[in-house]
């Protein structure tokens, strides 16, 4: 019972946090949901149950979902119902979308450095005010290196599914 109360907590916490990458609340928890339960997947009553919403609400987000290529769903053979689970793909797609979120950061960093290097090197001439750079090139290490370490963590993920 205790695993079950800590379960329907981390469900709420999560779907809150996922709440954050523009998701309904209900979609959310829909999200969550099939995060804690795994790769057997949960039945769309099990939803309307677990998550204590109309079926039509269900449906609606679990069709966004699935359109979104956050869902995917099987069948069993013998049996009707819909299993759904996590697009296997899903955290896969998130990284490259951080990667290249960062890479663009990156390229208009080093254009801002570019920018103040030159001012710089006016303000040398006229004793005015220069800028710092230590923060620019700090940033940019740390965007090389978030970005370095998540694609050394697709390129782990990726061989441990082939």
């Amino acid at each position: 019972m205790e695993l079950e109360i800590q379960r329907k907590h981390l469900i709420e916490e999560l779907g809150v946090h996922l709440e954050g990458d523009n998701l309904a609340p209900l979609a959310a928890r829909i999200l969550s949901t099939l995060i804690l339960s795994g790769k057997r997947g949960v039945t769309f009553e099990e939803l309307v149950k677990e998550l204590q919403a109309g079926k039509s609400t269900i449906s609606s987000h679990l069709d966004y979902l699935q359109h979104t290529n956050r869902v995917k769903y099987f069948t069993k053979p013998g049996d009707r119902k819909r299993y759904f689970i996590i697009d296997p793909n899903l955290i896969l797609n998130v990284m490259d979308g951080m990667i290249t979120k960062w890479e663009t950061e990156k390229q208009l960093h080093l254009k801002i450095r570019e920018y103040k290097k030159e001012c710089n090197r006016e303000a040398e001439k006229t004793g005015s005010f220069q800028f710092d750079l230590e923060f620019q090139e700090n940033f940019l290490t740390f965007l090389e290196e978030t970005s370095s370490a998540v694609k050394k963590f697709k390129t782990k993920l990726l061989s441990r599914n082939n």
